[in-house]
């Protein structure tokens, strides 16, 4: 059937249209058409999708509804799978389900298969009343867009006005990454007006019509509402409801029969979508008997039916109906509604909207209800379950016992929802004797409250004594306070049979051994840690993990720890493995895996590591990881010889070789100061020892701990003892570390060359010269070509001055090189990745640089340039 012509839109219309086709021509956008309730932002989506599905577009479409926050990604999902072609294939949607706990791993796999299924495709991705999208839709949203923006995509929002709503979120978090376009609907004018009423009455407009007409003031939805008879003109348009659009439906209902009118009252409190079968159990009807009534409802304008679901057809028409239900009418059939929910499958979180829409202070039965559908919530939509959980407390008398246990129960949530300062601020009102709680605040609650919130005060630092006792706690809890006090360095360690005691003070002793540089001792801590929280996770009595440390946060450490202790491989291999995942933890985790990379010498990927780092921080508002990926990225340019970024990061270290680089030779002394947690400490050491006479031997000393054959090394050279530098070299070469090695040799020849044994010497320069020059570490490379070129050594080419092309197969980087054999190979993103023990997501970072740098746009044309290249795509 043809769509009715838009009217009254052409301007807008002749916008969307151009961004379909700069997105046709490869230049991703997101517009954003926002408008009042019955303005036409339907309509003009509707039109915008005609077009593209003329053109070619491959087309996804989904519609929120105001029930979708109680269901994961149930906004966007529809986009997702019901088209004629489908952006993700039922084998991976089904996978997705897994990943609905941990929103940023979604999304990536998300970016991972649409990003391949649109390689080379145009694609318009809409969803309208973008509004009522549940949270995990509007995360996955901001995440798709960026990752996606090199994409032939455009992306369409249509939604009512929301202030720092979903809409605004997105736009906030892209920022300048693709053009964002605003279409804000205004009235109509009158020759649109009349040229509407004139498409659906297939004939001219009479006199009378057009004077009634002039009362819907230019709204598209209540001019379709006049001409049916749905819109009275003597009634207001003003308000969110008008009175003329509550007369009209108030009539045409009063023409159906009784069962019809039940049918639609029903359904008007059950939501704007519903389930036939649903309906008829309240009204203790037979799904057969509705049949008719509901046929009536269809025609008389007001319901549509999709097949799975009824809806009514607009918002404002379901508004207009729930007008005339009495109130007390809706809180009954709201008690009512949610007692179905509860015996089916659907359940206490399905229920919940109706309890809170009915339920008074202190009705503890919908107390008890919605604190179990907060739980059930607490996993999937934790957004939706401190929500919930709120009003719960509201609920809850200020002088009922219960008050305390549900206050504990929003700190938790709260802290699960990743809003700590609200989590923090809520416990000291409940607990500081505000009006918030007027019970009695026991060392129990008090206690508890507490071990919530001390596993998050250890990971960011602010663990405070002072609150960590509490007099006359239950002795599992006391014991646990007594360990965090332990953590804070407050108390002194003791014995404890509580697991999770045990574990927090298995932690505070990696704290101190990592704090005093024994490393191995800290990684061996940090594991027992973990083994003990295992112990307590194992219990299932209420409250047995209450201030049990954070799983995946030890793990970060313990790995640190164990590179730091001269492991970095095998910690990058667990890291890239599959490290127990929490998402939320995304910028620690990768930030942790940048510093790895960096250690054991792959620049490339510590720099990649280190912008998801970044990137991530801001999609999740958390800048904790922040210092240590902007650390990396400084230490990586200054390697790399980009002097310009790296004097942007305030890290001492690096402004002393920016110092070294600028020829301040004494600047080396300050290397010596390098933390003990410095990602290359050991090779910054060994730096300052070989460029700054006089500093061997206090290098030698801090290398002692960490590198004994590096202390060797040092002393070895300071004391002109040439054959025990050349036994601390070799055992130099079994380390992780190729930077240290490269460093070692450099050291070495330069002693050798200084005592006349210039083959010796120039032969380890030029290993430590093709080193540096391998792993992109240009900055360390000069000096060392410079040396050698002093000593009178020709090359055909010093590579460690050769600037990498911009474009052409010679501009790619190693890893890049990989990919593309790979994905020329036949490799899927994800295969490529199991194959280079890299994540999809960075598989798909490398592919877009090569696209850009070979100047494809597809896996085809790629294919093609590599067998132009080689005879037949080689094996990476």
């Amino acid at each position: 059937m043809a769509m009715e012509p838009l009217r009254g839109r052409s301007a807008e219309l002749g916008r969307l249209l151009e961004a379909m086709r700069a997105a046709d021509q490869g230049a991703a956008s997101l517009t954003v058409v926002s408008g009042e309730p019955g303005i036409g932002k339907s309509a003009l989506v509707h039109a915008a999708v005609e077009q593209a599905e003329r053109h070619g577009f491959l087309v996804a479409t989904a519609a929120a509804h105001q029930t979708d926050n109680i269901s994961p990604l149930s906004s966007l999902a529809p986009a997702l799978r019901a088209s004629k072609d489908p952006l993700i294939g039922t084998e991976h949607f089904l996978e997705l389900a897994a990943l609905n706990t941990q929103p940023l791993w979604l999304a990536e796999r998300l970016a991972d298969l649409i990003g391949q299924r649109l390689a080379g495709t145009s694609a318009l991705v809409v969803l309208d009343d973008a509004q009522w999208s549940d949270p995990l839709t509007g995360f996955v949203l901001r995440v798709l867009i960026s990752r996606l923006a090199e994409t032939q995509v455009m992306w369409l929002l249509a939604t009512r006005p929301s202030p720092g709503g979903v809409t605004d979120q997105i736009v906030d978090a892209l920022g300048d990454q693709l053009p964002v376009h605003h279409i804000q609907l205004t009235p109509l004018d009158s020759e649109a007006v009349l040229q509407i009423a004139a498409d659906r009455l297939n004939q001219p407009v009479d006199a009378a019509l057009t004077v009634r007409l002039g009362s819907a003031q230019g709204v598209p939805f209540l001019v379709e509402q006049v001409v049916a008879g749905l819109y009275l003109a003597d009634g207001s348009a003003e308000g969110p409801l008008p009175d003329g659009l509550v007369e009209g439906v108030r009539r045409r209902v009063a023409g159906t029969t009784e069962l019809c009118r039940s049918l639609l009252r029903t359904a008007a409190v059950f939501g704007s979508e519903f389930r036939l079968s649903d309906v008829a159990a309240l009204m203790g009807e037979g799904v057969a008997r509705l049949a008719e009534p509901l046929d009536e409802a269809i025609r008389a304008g007001l319901l549509a039916d999709s097949g799975a679901h009824l809806t009514f057809r607009h918002e404002l028409l379901r508004a207009a109906v729930l007008a005339d239900v009495p109130p007390s009418a809706q809180r009954a059939l709201h008690s009512a509604i949610a007692d179905q929910l509860l015996l089916t499958e659907q359940g206490a979180s399905a229920a919940a909207p109706h309890i809170l829409a009915t339920a008074a202070v202190g009705d503890l039965a919908s107390i008890s209800t919605l604190r179990v559908a907060a739980r059930d919530l607490l996993t999937t939509m934790s957004i939706t379950a401190m929500s919930v959980i709120q009003e719960t407390f509201e609920l809850t008398p200020a002088d009922h016992p219960l008050r305390g246990e549900v206050g504990a129960d929003v700190v938790e949530i709260l802290l699960v929802a990743r809003q700590y300062d609200a989590a923090q601020a809520f416990a000291n009102d409940l607990l500081g004797g505000t009006p918030l709680y007027q019970g009695p605040v026991t060392p129990e609650l008090t206690a508890r409250v507490r071990l919530l919130l001390a596993p998050q005060e250890w990971a960011v630092g602010a663990l405070d004594a002072a609150r960590l006792t509490v007099a006359g706690a239950p002795q599992p809890l006391a014991d646990r306070l007594s360990a965090y006090r332990v953590l804070a360095d407050a108390a002194e360690p003791f014995e404890t049979e509580d697991p999770v005691a045990a574990a927090v003070l298995q932690l505070a002793h990696a704290e101190q051994a990592a704090a005093e540089g024994r490393f191995a001792d800290a990684a061996a801590a940090y594991a027992a840690a973990r083994g003990q929280r295992a112990s307590a996770s194992a219990v299932n009595a209420p409250g047995s993990e209450v201030g049990t440390p954070p799983a995946v946060r030890v793990e970060l450490a313990e790995l640190f720890c164990l590179a730091q202790a001269g492991e970095p491989i095998t910690a990058l291999r667990r890291v890239t493995e599959g490290l127990p995942g929490d998402s939320w933890l995304a910028p620690q985790l990768a930030a942790l895996r940048a510093q790895l990379e960096l250690a054991v010498g792959n620049l490339p990927a510590a720099s990649e590591a280190a912008k998801a780092s970044l990137r991530w921080s801001a999609e999740f508002h958390d800048p904790s990881a922040e210092p240590t990926a902007r650390q990396v990225l400084a230490l990586v340019a200054l390697l790399q010889g980009d002097l310009a970024a790296a004097r942007k990061v305030p890290d001492e270290p690096v402004r002393a070789l920016l110092a070294m680089a600028d020829g301040d030779t004494t600047a080396a002394e300050r290397l010596l100061a390098t933390p003990l947690d410095h990602p290359i400490r050991l090779e910054l050491l060994l730096h300052a020892a070989t460029h700054l006479p006089g500093t061997g031997q206090a290098a030698a000393d801090l290398l002692a701990d960490h590198a004994p054959a590096g202390a060797q090394l040092v002393a070895a050279a300071n004391k002109r003892d040439l054959i025990a530098v050349a036994q601390a070299v070799e055992h130099l070469r079994s380390s992780q570390r190729p930077l240290l090695v490269a460093a070692a040799e450099e050291l070495h020849g330069r002693v050798e060359l200084e005592h006349g044994d210039r083959s010796t010497g120039i032969a380890a320069l030029e290993r430590a010269l093709d080193s540096y020059t391998q792993l992109g570490a240009t900055a360390f490379a000069v000096p060392v070509q410079a040396v050698l070129q002093a000593a009178g050594v020709r090359r055909r080419r010093w590579s460690a001055v050769q600037a990498r092309p911009e474009s052409g197969w010679e501009a790619l980087t190693p890893m890049e090189r990989k990919v593309a054999l790979l994905v020329a190979d036949g490799h899927t993103n994800r295969s490529a990745a199991e194959e280079l023990v890299l994540s999809a997501s960075t598989v798909g970072t490398h592919l877009r640089n090569v696209f850009s740098k070979l100047d494809v746009n597809s896996r085809v044309q790629l294919t093609r340039l590599v067998l132009q290249r080689f005879a037949s795509p080689p094996n990476a």
